[in-house]
């Protein structure tokens, strides 16, 4: 399964990505692969990304440029974007 990243804002600053191509074996997820498991295994790279991915910060998801809650469902193809609350003023 390959998949494309995106990061904004706040994680974009600390993640020092921007986005990233990300290939994943099929069976990696028990065949299904959603926001709140992807959110998971990239914590696992390190404290940092444990902190924004997985800690306080409420982060948001979008698939092909659609807002969506953790349980949905990421399939071969899709755009994932991260991005932290907004707070306006």
């Amino acid at each position: 399964m390959k998949i494309k990243i995106f990061y904004f804002a706040r994680l974009k600053e600390t993640l020092k990505f921007s986005s990233e191509d990300l290939e994943l074996a099929d069976d990696a997820f028990a065949n299904t692969l959603t926001l709140l498991k992807l959110k998971a295994y990239l914590a696992n790279r390190n404290e940092t990304w444990q902190q924004m991915l997985m800690g306080k910060l409420k982060v948001r998801g979008a698939i092909n440029h659609e807002l969506v809650d953790d349980n949905a469902t990421i399939v071969d193809g899709d755009e994932v974007a991260f991005f932290p609350p907004v707070t306006g003023g």
